[in-house]
């Protein structure tokens, strides 16, 4: 029992002051409980709004791409400039130490390879596990307009409902098939669909024509897929127009690790996002870094 000696009565109730209430910071995210806002600030920096998520979960369909051959020779370094973590569970508990007080985003789809039919995936994660690795998301791929949309949808509902019960935010990933058409009107109905369904942040891939119309379409946070390797200033370009046209992030992969200098680029991908920094100033500050680390 509390010792009741010197107990003093409160005094200071602040009459008059009205009670301080922040309205949570993310877009679509207001009536979110507390541990689901939490994780998300976890995710997405309060201050600028927005987050660098480092993808290294390729290999969960392709096997050791390039740049992912041994993780914790190409990853590990980059690990202290991520906000996000975007990664398997297998990758996470073989290669990357816990000790690095980063979000993880937990790719939870599974169940095929590139030899095979992409859309045909399965929830490959469950819920406890999920819990276990303190998993600030969890994430799966939806593919509209597949051979096996509705099955990707149903992954999607499942984790959803699934992650309210833990308080776990989930992410949906509208995968892309070659013969799809990437354009605004597309990723404007994938993204519209993933967000009406529960996901409560977006990854897509960035458009040229109309992309603003993406990002407004959908109620929820969307970060842009790095796609494949191209030139360093393209990738910043393309980071920069995105966070221009309402993105609230990046989900990057190989134009970081395969980068010539990933942790020169990662880097410079962080001063577009979070400094709104322009793609020309930070590809000369890709440059300097480079020819300092190297």
């Amino acid at each position: 029992m509390a010792d009741l000696d010197g107990l003093k009565e409160g005094k200071d109730f602040g009459i008059g002051i009205p009670v301080k209430s922040e309205k949570f910071f993310l877009k679509g995210s207001q009536a979110l409980d507390w541990g689901m806002q939490h994780r998300l600030s976890q995710i997405f920096n309060p201050k600028s709004g927005n987050t660098v998520m480092l993808a290294f979960d390729h290999g969960y369909f392709q096997g050791p791409a390039t740049g992912l051959e041994r993780l914790d020779l190409t990853i590990s370094s980059l690990v202290p400039y991520a906000d996000v973590l975007m990664a398997t569970r297998g990758a996470l508990r073989s290669s990357i130490t816990p000790a690095n007080h980063k979000a993880v985003c937990l790719r939870c789809s599974g169940g095929q390879s590139i030899l095979k039919e992409l859309s045909n995936e399965a929830v490959a994660v469950e819920i406890d596990d999920a819990v276990r690795i303190n998993a600030s998301a969890m994430a799966t791929q939806i593919y509209i307009g597949s051979e096996y949309e509705h099955q990707s949808i149903n992954n999607l509902i499942k984790l959803i409902d699934t992650g309210y019960k833990f308080g776990i935010p989930v992410l949906g990933v509208t995968g892309v098939g070659s013969d799809m058409d990437r354009t605004a009107k597309y990723f404007s109905l994938a993204c519209r669909i993933a967000a009406e369904l529960g996901a409560h942040f977006v990854k897509t891939y960035f458009v040229e024509k109309d992309f603003e119309h993406v990002t407004a379409s959908c109620p929820v946070p969307i970060v842009i897929a790095g796609g494949k390797k191209i030139p360093e200033l393209d990738a910043l370009q393309m980071a920069h127009k995105a966070i221009d046209q309402g993105a609230s992030g990046v989900d990057m992969g190989r134009n970081i690790f395969q980068s010539d200098s990933p942790i020169a680029m990662i880097k410079a991908v962080r001063a577009v996002v979070h400094e709104n920094e322009t793609a020309e100033k930070a590809y000369e500050m890709y440059n300097t870094l480079k020819n300092e680390l190297n």
